[in-house]
């Protein structure tokens, strides 16, 4: 069975080790303008969400691409091929979470770390983890985007 990234925001310490690792695995530096996960208080809830690529089953980045530059790969994670990829940007606004980035390497976004995600690995509080997909973690997910729908559109207001 395939794995999944599972998020808890109520787990969540808003520590950002998440940001820091990821960016080190990705560039070998700590900058979480480089990371492919962010943290994001959300003062109304009084929490700290981690958001990340959730490797969306029809991925609107993929679809959207115009050179075909965002596949799918073996660990069940889209991939950015950057050599394919000619930094339109429309991925970028394609993604409804957010999840997709610019830097000077050019797009990228959550790869798994392939297949051992570092954030999963070193969440001091287990708010991000890498576990066997469910039928049961769908549902989860609906629920939990319910809820942050619901507070996101009162602090838009």
């Amino acid at each position: 069975m395939a794995k999944t990234m599972v998020l808890q925001p109520e787990k969540c310490l808003g520590c950002k080790t998440c940001e820091l690792v990821c960016s080190f695995n990705r560039t070998k530096e700590f900058n979480p303008q480089r990371s492919a996960v962010s943290v994001i208080p959300y003062d109304a809830a009084m929490i700290c969400v981690p958001i990340m690529c959730t490797q969306c089953e029809d991925a609107c980045c993929a679809e959207i691409c115009p050179v075909s530059a965002i596949e799918r790969n073996a660990d069940g994670a889209m991939i950015v091929d950057q050599k394919k990829c000619i930094g339109c940007k429309m991925c970028i606004s394609a993604c409804p979470l957010g999840n997709m980035a610019l830097d000077s390497t050019g797009v990228f976004k959550c790869d798994l770390c392939g297949g051992d995600p570092q954030c999963a690995k070193f969440c001091p509080s287990g708010a991000i983890a890498f576990k066997e997909a469910m039928p049961s973690s769908l549902l989860k997910r609906k629920a939990l985007a319910e809820k942050f729908k619901d507070v996101l559109g009162e602090e838009a207001l």
